[in-house]
């Protein structure tokens, strides 16, 4: 599964001299946690997030604070975008991996990850749009995977296959591979990862093959 198959690609944005105040708006308008800062090609420039507008906006009420030496007369904040975004951003590919972009969100802590094609923002894929790949039914993911498995090899109505929780068995009830069993078994262990939703696959050895003497 890729992640083109998973990504949003309704992507809200904003350019680099987007005032502060407007960036704050949209995160607050779309409870969006950053957003991708882009010119007028759809290249990314770079990330504005939550942190990036709060820092040194909030001002400390004088009458409040128990410090009495700071600097009244500090430079008032940066107004645009570009001079509080992050430029040093992680991307992803619309062909890379879904689970290595899980990997990546998981580990560095990441809500979601701009997605570029020959440098161009076309999407966001976050960790709710990788979620969503394991909510699917497992009646769904069986017919996708059923007809996966027919279409490559043939044979209809030759298959055991059922899927609980995400996993799924796949055993042969008739008819014999036309390539070796354990390619075969190879086969079906690639065709059930590519169905958004399988998490792991056992492949059964073929009905009475598994038998032993009576």
């Amino acid at each position: 599964m890729q992640v083109r198959d998973v990504m949003t690609t309704d992507v809200v944005t904003v350019g680099p001299d987007t005032s502060v105040k407007q960036a704050a708006e949209v995160l607050a308008e779309h409870g969006f946690a950053a957003l991708p800062v882009v010119d007028e090609q759809h290249r990314l420039l770079g990330i504005v997030s939550e942190a990036d507008l709060l820092r040194d906006r909030l001002p400390r009420n004088p009458l409040l604070s128990l410090r009495r030496d700071e600097d009244t007369a500090a430079e008032p904040p940066p107004t645009e975008v570009h001079a509080v975004m992050t430029e040093q951003v992680r991307t992803a590919e619309p062909t890379a991996d879904v689970a290595a972009v899980a990997e990546v969100l998981v580990e560095a802590r990441l809500r979601s990850l701009p997605v570029l094609d020959a440098g161009r923002l076309v999407g966001i894929v976050s960790r709710r749009d990788v979620l969503r790949t394991l909510i699917r039914s497992d009646e769904q993911l069986r017919t996708d995977l059923l007809r996966l498995v027919e279409d490559y090899t043939g044979d209809e109505d030759s298959w055991d296959l059922t899927v609980a929780e995400g996993i799924a068995t796949i055993r042969r009830t008739r008819g014999a591979p036309q390539v070796s069993a354990e390619t075969e078994e190879q086969v079906l262990h690639t065709l059930a990862r590519t169905v958004t939703g399988i998490v792991g696959v056992q492949v059964l050895p073929p009905r009475g093959a598994d038998a032993g003497p009576g």
